[in-house]
């Protein structure tokens, strides 16, 4: 009998993987791994990411566990990193795409079309052109002029209605403002389907970005059901698929959203027999896997105060602050003031401010913020840095987001394979 893969083996049999260097990391061995990157490229004392490879395949057997009828389809423009792609294909993710690059890059990975959703409902009609050249064959919409674009240039897809959440979940970035169908619009939209020969496959919502309410997917699912009703008094081809979008962070909320839409789809749709139940999660997957590095190369003291400029800030990773309303922290570093004790345990804090690289003010990372006295060619190392951050970097000043390297490790024991 052959024994099942272990999802380490798994992961370095993935083709984007296979190639590079994975660290095994022990328990809280993620110091050592830092420490021996800068001490090895301390000519450059360039940013650098670290990708905790066990830290996504715990993700995905917590997803599994708590979410099992529910398919993920990853948000590619979360994160997309080669290395945390190709090991989400591996583990048997699906993928939610938002344009013809993003296709592109999941395509390459040799990615099967029917696992990608273009997750977009208001498409540059090039990229639907695109979608239908290569058999992507599920896409989104919320208004009459997309229904007209699709039906002129990909007349094969399988729509799904885009509807307006009716609660945000306190997300960090609510997405309602710009996307979904208002309740008056649906029947409207239905009907302007069913006029084009067209098929409505099912129903999408997004109570947005890194939201706090679980009961806003309960709220959304209702929602959902009283559209599934309106097809039906349409006498319009049944529905199949529910796609409760993303909003997903892996914290405690998690277990409270789980439970939320495991509920609400057993109260509204356990008379639905065949429904296909998916998700865009992003941040759930990407945000606690990715740890960034980066270099103190500037320093002034004035008075108490200590100001520090680092070699990435908000016009690069750190652009989250400003865009996800995300707040950083960051553990010091001290290795070339401190090599005793890089972390500096137990030493006198002082207000500090942490600039990013660009000659603009805006550019502050950190504000009376408690560190250390450090020095110039010491480390800041922030956790959780892995949803929309590089992603969404720039190259202002000549800094170059896309330059900053990711090293990978792996740091669990997780026997756990992969998604059904």
């Amino acid at each position: 009998m052959v024994s099942s893969p272990t999802t380490l083996q798994v992961i370095l049999g993935a083709p984007v993987v296979r190639e590079k260097k994975v660290t095994a990391l022990p328990k809280d061995g993620l110091d050592d791994l830092i420490r021996s990157i800068i001490f090895n490229t301390q000519q450059l004392n360039e940013p650098f990411y670290v990708l905790d490879l066990g830290v996504v395949a715990s993700l995905v057997d917590k997803w599994t566990r708590s979410l099992p009828t529910v398919r993920p389809f990853y948000a590619v423009k979360c994160n997309p990193e080669p290395a945390l792609l190709g090991v989400m294909e591996a583990l048997g993710a699906s993928f939610d795409c938002a344009s013809r690059a993003e296709i592109e890059t999941v395509l390459s990975l040799g990615v099967s079309p029917s696992r990608i959703i273009y997750a977009n409902p208001c498409k540059p009609e090039s990229h639907i052109k695109y979608a239908a050249s290569v058999g992507v064959n599920l896409t989104t919409f919320d208004s009459l002029e997309e229904i007209q674009k699709i039906q002129k240039h990909h007349p094969n897809c399988d729509l799904l209605i885009r509807i307006k959440a009716p609660d945000d979940g306190n997300a960090r970035c609510p997405l309602g403002p710009k996307y979904g169908a208002l309740p008056e619009e649906v029947e409207p939209l239905l009907q302007a389907v069913k006029a084009s020969g067209l098929a409505v496959a099912g129903v999408s919502f997004h109570i947005g970005s890194g939201a706090t309410n679980s009961n806003a997917y309960r709220s959304a699912i209702a929602a959902a059901k009283s559209v599934f009703d309106a097809v039906s008094r349409l006498d319009m081809p049944r529905m199949h698929v529910l796609n409760i979008g993303g909003g997903f962070t892996a914290g405690p909320e998690f277990d409270d959203a789980a439970n939320a839409v495991n509920s609400a789809v057993y109260e509204y749709f356990k008379n639905e027999p065949g429904l296909t139940l998916i998700a865009e999660p992003g941040r759930f997957f990407a945000e606690t896997a990715f740890t960034l590095a980066t270099n103190i190369f500037g320093k002034r003291v004035r008075g108490e105060v200590r100001e520090y400029w680092i070699n990435d800030g908000v016009y690069g990773s750190m652009n989250c602050i400003l865009y996800d309303h995300a707040t950083v922290m960051a553990t010091p570093f001290a290795c070339s003031s401190n090599g005793g004790d890089p972390t500096c345990d137990g030493a006198k804090t002082y207000c500090s401010t942490v600039f990013g690289p660009t000659c603009d003010a805006l550019d502050t990372v950190l504000r009376d913020y408690q560190l250390p006295e450090l020095q110039v060619n010491d480390w800041l190392v922030f956790p959780n840095m892995g949803a929309y951050t590089a992603a969404a970097g720039s190259s202002f000043n000549g800094f170059n987001t896309a330059a900053i390297g990711t090293h990978l490790a792996y740091s669990n024991s997780v026997k756990f394979v992969g998604l059904n």
